[in-house]
């Protein structure tokens, strides 16, 4: 177990160092000077010139990525090339924000799919559960941010039930929070519920074909009550790898979500920062959203060992 997880640890690491390399790279060679973007064309050539020195682009790439790596270990991703202002606060305070639609999202679609994706394969020879299964599939033909239109139209602009967008800090206001998040929750949890009902179906279809549940049957237990007390583990592990590549899914769609309800995340950061040409800002969001993939990735391996002991055996 110690070494599986000392070989997943090296992994990560190795994979965040190849992330900060091409996230850098794919930086550099877009074109367009930081400098000359922030002063205008009307600028001369010796403020631009006095600008790249203080922004440090003047300096020859390896020494920008290595000074750009440092800063990532101290936590410090430079200041804006726009608003000169330090940019680690700002990518903080915006992670709070989108973590929160990530997590309710979350939640949103394991309430969607995990009754529907069980009750699909427990009933899949009735006409409920084809119902079920063809229910969840129109949900996965709806993208997303379709999802969030639909939603605002008519609870927000229709009903008026709940605000059209923006955040509310949880602090100051849980209600209001909470108000503001059901909206773009659901419609991030609505579309990746569907997608995982499909998996979590036919995880517990491959569980209710094994003779020791079969035998269960026999002795009496109901096909739910079999499932739970003998079945859930054994389909909570297939489950686990789409459950991680949605919260990555999630993660990416919040960037849509949040600029559909006006939300001050993670997302709106990165599209101001591609429209003000904030490249360093750019850079460390990036940085920042590949990373959170690389440890979601790493926490569902570690997953993977903890619920299945022939990993922890061999």
């Amino acid at each position: 177990m110690s070494l599986f997880l000392i070989k997943r640890v090296g992994v990560l690491v190795l994979s965040m160092i190849a992330a900060t390399v091409v996230v850098f790279t794919f930086m550099a060679v877009l074109p367009g000077d930081p400098a000359e973007i922030a002063l205008g064309v009307n600028a001369t050539p010796e403020a631009v010139a006095a600008l790249r020195a203080r922004f440090g682009t003047d300096r020859p790439l390896p020494v920008q990525y290595l000074d750009w790596v440092t800063g990532l270990l101290r936590g410090d991703f430079g200041v804006s090339y726009v608003s000169e202002t330090p940019i680690t606060p700002l990518i903080a305070d915006r992670f709070a924000v989108t973590s929160w639609l990530v997590l309710f999202g979350l939640i949103v679609s394991l309430i969607i799919a995990v009754p529907l994706g069980t009750a699909a394969a427990v009933r899949h020879r009735k006409v409920s559960g084809l119902l079920l299964s063809g229910i969840s599939q129109a949900g996965i033909a709806v993208p997303a941010f379709v999802a969030g239109v639909g939603l605002l139209f008519v609870f927000a602009v229709s009903l008026r039930v709940l605000p059209s967008g923006g955040f509310v800090v949880p602090a100051q206001d849980p209600v209001g929070f909470l108000r503001h998040l059901i909206l773009p929750a659901l419609s991030l949890g609505l579309v990746q519920g569907a997608v995982l009902s499909r998996y979590l179906r036919s995880a517990v279809l491959d569980v209710l074909r094994e003779d020791y549940l079969r035998t269960a049957r026999a002795k009496g237990m109901g096909p739910y009550r079999a499932l739970l007390r003998h079945g859930a583990r054994n389909a909570a592990i297939p489950v686990i790898t789409v459950l991680g590549l949605q919260l990555a899914t999630l993660l990416i769609g919040a960037v849509v979500i949040e600029r559909v309800f006006t939300i001050p995340g993670l997302g709106s950061l990165l599209l101001d920062g591609v429209a003000n040409r904030d490249l360093l800002l750019v850079q460390g969001t990036v940085m920042v959203l590949v990373v959170a993939v690389l440890v979601i990735n790493f926490v569902v391996d570690v997953g993977y060992l903890i619920l299945d002991p022939r990993l922890r055996a061999s």
